[in-house]
């Protein structure tokens, strides 16, 4: 069975910055694509940011010039650097990840909250 466990959220600032990990464990071959996604109450979630293994990177307008997203192969871990928070970054980030072992799974985690108060 393939885990993904998020860390990192919390409470900040506007202005403020919060950095968010998520390691996958489990039975692992590799890990395609990683990405963080964000649910708002009452909202559908969407996609904030994703990396491929290579490293190409894909980011949603508004978080652009202000979140970066990172990853360690080696670890199985995806790292989101989020500076210039505003209120309207609060929701739950989710981790997701496209793990392989026999088979090829997209797996996501269990979310973590970040409010930022104005």
């Amino acid at each position: 069975q393939v885990q993904l466990v998020e860390s990192g959220g919390g409470l900040v600032q506007a202005g403020g910055s919060l950095r968010l990990s998520c390691a996958a464990s489990g039975i692992i071959f590799s890990i395609n694509a990683m990405g963080w996604y964000r649910q708002c109450p009452g909202k559908q979630r969407e996609l904030v940011a994703t990396i491929t293994r290579g490293g190409s990177t894909n980011y949603a307008d508004s978080v652009k010039g202000r979140f970066t997203i990172s990853r360690d192969n080696a670890k199985n871990t995806v790292y989101l650097q989020m500076n210039s928070l505003n209120p309207e970054d609060t929701a739950v980030y989710y981790c997701n990840a496209d793990v392989k072992n026999w088979k090829v799974f997209d797996v996501w985690g269990q979310g973590t909250q970040v409010t930022v108060s104005s």
